[in-house]
């Protein structure tokens, strides 16, 4: 009869495994390094792109061309004095306040209007083609209407972001709000669980990620929209800058204007994809 070996034998280390409450050894999670070529992958695109940059406005542009005006030099020229101006950063103040105040009203209504069409079907159903039909309207296509009822100024482009960013919010919260089990409301129920404690334990972490996720579309739809919105009936924000430096002719400064949306949009998106990702997974990410 063959022998079994002991764990000393086998030279196993029981307790270098921690236990669940249940007894079961739990594996042990470690991070793992990030390959070389992964880290060094976005900063190679970021060099292809700006070599691509630099080839078609500064070697296949005529000399004298009007192309030669956006090339890296004379745009990072450009950039230096913006900055060092300051004016573009109250541009970019406004624009940020525009943005947040949209994105406030389309989650108020979006939010309450998903949460009701998601929880009746009959309410779905009865809504579903002029939802389809709104949504799928260009937001500028309403900007006549918002200045008519707005006037010029901060309104009617508060207006057209609001109107940008509230159909994915309302769609992901009526989806969200759709595919709660609803086993799980009736054993919260049938547990003596209060309408706020049902909503609170049972429909909010069902509805949470798809929320969250038609947030962070809407915030990266408004900002695109927010730059042509600000060209009508504004005097600042960063798309009347562009509008006047096309007025001034000067090429420079739009091509630098356009980097400097198109990083603060990469930072709104990258906060934002932080922020309103689950708990568990941000704290997942942390370690």
């Amino acid at each position: 009869m063959t022998s079994l070996a002991t764990p000393d034998e086998l030279d196993l280390d029981i307790d270098a495994a921690p236990r669940s409450p249940r007894g079961r050894r739990e594996r042990r999670t470690t991070t793992r390094p990030i390959p070389a070529a992964d880290a060094l992958a976005p900063v190679t695109g970021i060099a292809v792109a700006l070599g691509l940059w630099w080839f078609v406005t500064a070697v296949l542009a005529a000399p004298g061309s009007m192309l030669r005006s956006f090339a890296p030099a004379p745009t990072w020229d450009a950039l230096v004095t913006l900055l060092r101006d300051g004016s573009v950063f109250d541009d970019a103040t406004s624009s940020m306040w525009r943005l947040t105040a949209g994105l406030g009203l389309a989650a108020a209504a979006g939010i309450a209007c998903g949460a009701v069409i998601g929880a009746r079907r009959i309410v779905e159903r009865g809504t579903r083609p002029v939802l389809m039909f709104l949504r799928m309207i260009s937001p500028l296509s309403w900007a006549p209407v918002a200045i008519s009822l707005f006037g010029v100024g901060d309104s009617p482009v508060i207006a057209l972001v609001a109107a940008t960013a509230v159909w994915p919010i309302l769609m992901s919260t009526a989806d969200g709000v759709r595919r709660i089990d609803p086993d799980h409301l009736r054993v919260a129920r049938g547990l003596g669980a209060s309408r706020w404690e049902v909503v609170r334990s049972v429909a909010w972490p069902s509805a949470q990620p798809y929320l969250l996720s038609g947030i962070r579309m809407a915030i990266g739809i408004s900002w695109v929209v927010l730059v042509p919105a600000e060209m009508l009936g504004v005097t600042s924000g960063l798309g009347y800058a562009i509008l006047n430096a096309k007025d001034q002719l000067a090429y420079s400064d739009i091509t630098a204007l356009i980097l400097i949306i198109g990083l603060i949009g990469y930072a709104i998106d990258a906060q934002a994809r932080w922020l309103l990702q689950p708990r568990r997974e941000r704290k997942a990410a942390a370690r």
